[in-house]
């Protein structure tokens, strides 16, 4: 073989190489994007999101912060499952919605969480107009964010929170705020 076929030869092995392992690390790399933003109870999250006008990364980023999709999930205040929900909200959306048969252990049922959950962050966000409110009072509770918007020290225009005086809540509107933006970078989700 000639010195010219053999650099011919070795520079196609090369690309053919390189081509290959770039092609590896994009698949790595979307595995690695997967794993920080998972989507686990797909099919249940985007039925629940579309039935109350819920952006899918909202719902995503609120799961993945609340629970880490895990559907037995009990936070030290005794909120369960997927959406964390405490068992006051819980019984203030069955009486909202009029009582649907569900009881209070169907709170680690991924489905009937994510109903009562989904419920609760769509009414949240027709109240305070912004992801932001809403999240806060998801986190905060409804009357902390009333009281805070009426607060001229929190907010300028009582609509908008300009701060949030509780630091813990701040940074959670944050983590969620931050986790969506993540699920729409990485999948083209609104």
């Amino acid at each position: 073989m000639s010195r010219d076929m053999k650099r011919v030869l070795t520079a196609v092995i090369v690309l053919a190489f390189l081509l290959a392992a770039g092609v590896l690390m994009k698949e790595a790399a979307q595995r690695l994007e997967d794993a920080r933003y998972p989507r686990e109870y797909s099919e249940l999250i985007e039925k629940k999101a579309k039935e109350n006008g819920l952006p899918l990364s909202l719902v995503y980023a609120v799961v993945r912060t609340e629970s880490g999709f895990e559907p037995n999930a009990e936070s030290n205040i005794g909120a369960r499952g997927l959406m964390q929900l405490t068992h006051e909200t819980f019984d203030w959306i069955d009486y909202k919605r009029g009582s649907t048969g569900a009881a209070w252990d169907d709170m680690y049922d991924p489905e009937t969480n994510l109903d009562y959950g989904t419920f609760l962050l769509s009414t949240l966000l027709r109240e305070f107009g912004t992801v932001e409110n809403a999240l806060a009072a998801y986190h905060a509770g409804w009357n902390a964010v009333k009281s805070w918007l009426a607060d001229p020290q929190y907010s300028s225009d009582g609509v908008t929170l300009d701060r949030i005086p509780y630091s813990d809540t701040e940074y959670y509107v944050k983590k969620v705020t931050d986790a969506m933006k993540g699920y729409q970078d990485t999948y083209g989700m609104e």
